[in-house]
């Protein structure tokens, strides 16, 4: 069931029903100055010119571990969307991760009531930049989503070797009923910035774990 743009379902919504919610052409929802804007995050001057528009800014950083290793199966993890895969808060894991790709974002508020929202990739990065290795996605809000801005989900391969998972993200009510329950909102994207932040950890030292298990068995 569509309403005001995002679509409800009863029950986690499929594949399919993701693929007929995004069958109507979209764009993004915020200003264009900002799109992609998450890219450029480390810099002062881009966060305080969101903070000067109105813009909540969120941001959670992990340490994964060291190494190529880490920073590989982390890299992998992102573009399986592993980071994105909650008991409530889900992204198809069959998306691709390339630029222009359209996607939902579907959410557990009410059981069993769940509540897509429509979103695009706006750049993948994956420019080393001033570290060993750095891998990164930014999505931007569409018309119809509750919000207004951008998420980005980044891994970096620091010059000490460490490997650290970072989520970043600005955004604004988009519509009366955001504006309304945005105090929640908010609670809600810190909520969700800590569980993915473990999510992705525990995945990539399972995945750690099998490497490591999978050498030991050629020793025999």
């Amino acid at each position: 069931m569509a309403l005001g743009g995002f679509f409800l379902t009863w029950g986690r919504p499929s594949s399919d029903q993701h693929k007929s919610f995004l069958s109507n052409p979209s764009s993004f929802n915020y200003d264009p100055q900002f799109v992609a804007a998450s890219q450029q995050s480390d810099q002062q001057q881009v966060q305080d010119d969101l903070s000067k528009h109105g813009f909540f800014i969120n941001r959670a950083r992990i340490l994964l571990g060291s190494g190529a290793g880490t920073f590989n199966l982390a890299a992998s993890a992102l573009r399986c969307w592993s980071h994105f895969q909650l008991d409530w808060a889900f992204v198809d894991p069959q998306t691709p991760v390339k630029p222009g790709t359209r996607f939902c974002v579907s959410v557990k508020e009410l059981l069993p009531l769940w509540i897509s929202m429509p979103l695009q990739i706006a750049y993948v990065s994956n420019a080393p930049r001033k570290n060993k290795g750095s891998f990164g996605f930014g999505s931007g809000t569409l018309h119809g989503h509750l919000l207004a801005g951008e998420e980005r989900f980044s891994i970096e391969w620091d010059v000490n070797d460490q490997v650290w998972y970072e989520i970043f993200s600005f955004s604004k009510p988009a519509n009366l009923l955001s504006s309304i329950a945005y105090p929640y909102v908010q609670l809600r994207q810190k909520f969700f910035a800590q569980q993915s932040s473990q999510a992705l950890l525990k995945h990539v030292t399972a995945q750690q774990a099998k490497v490591l298990m999978q050498e030991n068995s050629k020793d025999f």
